[in-house]
């Protein structure tokens, strides 16, 4: 991929790792804030970074891919831009989900007490929302930085991701809280 004019810059994931973990240090969870608003921030060119990226590949814009193919393109773009692999699936045909083993924002060596992918998560919730009728919200419910085997994103509407929300804060799982709400 052709950083140059992508409106993208190249990290490492060291780098990506040390700065949430200083930020986590320095103001514990409020960090989470700050992170998932400049991953939304640069979810914009990061679109059309994709949309660049596809074109240079003679596919269509994003909007005119079915499901199917924005599925596999995105996976494909999301790998080729380091970030690793990614699988996008559902869950009860309430929520959308992106699964990843080996997910660039993870440390999995950091010991984590939750899911940390929080930058992920804004990033996401733009990238994703662009296409949708109504804006995204993101959580993260599984994450490799928390010794999961996976980290696992759950896409859906505000008022899904507050109801998972709230019953994960009671204890309940996130598929028994997704299940619930469909």
């Amino acid at each position: 991929m052709n950083l140059t004019g992508s409106g993208m810059v190249a990290i490492t994931r060291d780098a990506m790792g040390g700065l949430r973990n200083a930020l986590m240090r320095d103001m514990g969870y409020a960090a989470a804030g700050y992170l998932q608003e400049a991953g939304y921030a640069g979810g914009g060119a990061l679109f059309e970074a994709f949309r660049g990226w596809l074109a240079a590949r003679g596919e269509n814009e994003p909007e005119a891919l079915s499901v199917t193919d924005f599925q596999a393109q995105a996976t494909e773009f999301f790998r080729e831009c380091g970030w690793g692999s990614l699988q996008v699936g559902d869950l009860y045909d309430t929520v959308a989900t992106l699964d990843s083993s080996d997910w660039g924002e993870a440390t999995p060596d950091a010991g984590l007490e939750q899911a940390s992918c929080h930058f992920s998560s804004g990033m996401f919730s733009d990238f994703f929302g662009r296409l949708s009728d109504a804006p995204l919200a993101v959580m993260e419910v599984e994450c490799r930085s928390a010794g999961a085997e996976r980290c696992r994103f759950l896409l859906g509407s505000a008022e899904i991701m507050e109801h998972v929300y709230n019953s994960m804060s009671s204890g309940e799982t996130y598929e028994s809280a997704v299940g619930a709400a469909a």
